[in-house]
């Protein structure tokens, strides 16, 4: 590059050569720098009526505070990502993406993850916070498929269109995480729109007890409730009385395609940061279970615009209590 930097006494000189008609290349060579300086400063810091010196390093200083205040990385900063990634399990993009959202200074997410390794190799926790890379199941090759029978199915295919374009309130997906010896689960169930979670532990993994836990999470919301999807398994065996008692439409995603529920998936995926398998959910109590909804439900989201489910599932209603149209 040509470019370098002035100096603010040479700001003065450029001021009085041009007063004197000198070319930009005759100025440069007077300065001793290339004519390319001389034009990007003329071209960044002159005033409508011509190039004045004083202005021109009002100007530089003002640039230098505003590249400052973006790209400093200071003691601010990295109590906010120490914070969000320790205490909220933010991703480094997420971090990034609400600060953006917010107005607050924040370095790029490269840099935070720089940060994050640096820690790291100075013998550091804050990787640990990071997430793992997911583990996708094998496919279940040469076995009779035994997750078909549930009676009275409806299928996704028969599902309105108008839930694959998450443009209205009320489409849930809903599954279950299952606990230490498949002898608990924790029934999951996550809004489409605004991907806003609930979560409440069954008494068992038998369809009696998720239909009743699944009615108790839901009721609250059954005006809110407009459909409810679940993959195949025997534990949803009851959707029909679920789908009477919630006055809601019940449909089943074809059998192992995990990615038509796939927001559900994914929030599973994030609770198992705080309870990962093997977890004896007998230990788990209500205090656990609500600390991890919060921390989900408060968490910036790329595909809301970095704003958090809490914000997009209270912003559609008012204060009746009612959906917004």
């Amino acid at each position: 590059m040509n470019y370098q930097q002035l100096i603010d006494s040479q700001r003065y000189q450029i001021e009085a050569y041009l007063k004197a008609k000198c070319t930009i290349t005759q100025i440069a060579v007077e300065l001793g720098v290339h004519k390319s300086t001389i034009s990007r400063e003329l071209r960044r810091n002159s005033k409508k009526r011509g190039y004045n010196g004083s202005y021109a390093i009002k100007m530089s200083l003002e640039r230098k505070k505003e590249s400052y205040k973006h790209h400093a990385f200071d003691e601010n900063m990295k109590r906010y990502i120490n914070r969000k990634l320790t205490c909220n399990q933010w991703s480094p993009e997420q971090i990034k993406g609400r600060c953006d959202l917010d107005k607050i200074s924040m370095v790029s997410i490269e840099r935070i993850y720089q940060y994050i390794y640096q820690n790291q190799s100075e013998g550091g926790t804050l990787y640990l916070h990071l997430r793992t890379a997911r583990r996708w199941r094998k496919k279940r090759l040469h076995r009779k498929h035994q997750r078909g029978q549930i009676p009275n199915r409806i299928m996704i295919n028969q599902r309105p269109e108008i839930v694959n374009t998450k443009e209205r309130f009320g489409d849930w997906e809903v599954d279950t995480i299952i606990g230490k010896n498949h002898k608990t689960a924790i029934l999951t169930a996550t809004e489409r729109k605004s991907q806003f979670e609930l979560m409440v532990k069954t008494d068992g993994t038998k369809a009696e007890s998720i239909r009743k836990q699944m009615i108790n999470l839901l009721a609250p919301f059954k005006e809110l409730v407009k459909t409810i999807t679940s993959d195949n398994g025997k534990e949803f065996a009851k959707h029909q009385e679920i789908s009477e008692k919630l006055e809601t439409d019940f449909f089943f995603a074809d059998p192992y395609s995990p990615w038509q529920r796939g927001l559900n998936e994914y929030n599973n995926k994030l609770i198992r940061q705080y309870l990962p398998k093997k977890t004896d959910f007998n230990l788990i109590n209500n205090n656990t279970i609500n600390m991890i909804i919060n921390k989900l439900n408060n968490r910036p989201r790329k595909l809301l615009g970095y704003k958090s489910p809490n914000e997009v599932f209270l912003s559609n209603f008012n204060h009746a209590g009612a959906l917004n149209s």
